[in-house]
């Protein structure tokens, strides 16, 4: 199916255009924030590296239990540091990435652009606080972890990985909601109609 005949790319340009969402537009534009949350990379390379720094949840060596940590504690401070990344397209056409700050975006570009509009929200940090959130529910209850850092928890675990990434998962779609993410970090392409402000 060619890519301009797509529904779902029809619908979804359309409601750029629209200023009064329905609520089924509202939940599908809240679960796009939703999965925009966890840097994919991130996650990514936490699910490869740690069966490897847990020896597959058999920590036979302290050296694994802090490996472990590290890699949770790296992995975190990217989800967070994503959240303050953002991209522009400059006058030649090529995206650009910067950290956001409370001027705008930093580095500065060639000059020719105004990216005071990216400045710093208090949406970027309750994006940043549920993204370690939702990313410190996943690497905490995974099997390798528990079973490295606290095997005592396993029977636990199982009712927590049952109950708590759904509640959370549905106490973050909800915020997501209130304050959608226009972020175009790091990884993420940036959209023709930029409206990062």
């Amino acid at each position: 199916m060619p890519i301009a005949t797509d529904p779902l790319i029809q619908s979804t340009s359309k409601m750029s255009t629209k200023k009064n969402y329905t609520m089924k537009e509202k939940t599908l534009i809240g679960v796009g924030n939703l999965i925009k949350l966890l840097p994919s990379g991130t996650v990514f390379i936490y699910q490869i590296l740690n069966p490897v720094v847990t020896n597959n949840g058999q920590c036979q060596n302290v050296v694994n239990k802090y490996l472990s940590g590290i890699l949770i504690g790296l992995s975190a401070l990217s989800c967070c540091f994503s959240s303050f990344t953002d991209s522009y397209t400059d006058s030649n056409g090529d995206t650009q990435y910067g950290i956001v700050t409370m001027n705008g975006l930093w580095p500065k570009g060639d000059g020719n652009e105004d990216l005071s509009k990216y400045k710093l929200r208090i949406g970027d940090f309750v994006h940043a606080f549920f993204a370690l959130n939702v990313f410190l529910v996943l690497s905490l209850l995974d099997p390798n972890t528990v079973k490295c850092l606290y095997p005592s928890f396993e029977s636990t675990q199982k009712v927590l990985l049952m109950v708590l990434p759904p509640v959370l998962g549905s106490i973050a779609g909800t915020v997501f909601v209130v304050f959608p993410n226009n972020r175009h970090g790091i990884g993420y392409p940036t959209s023709n109609n930029d409206s990062s402000s």
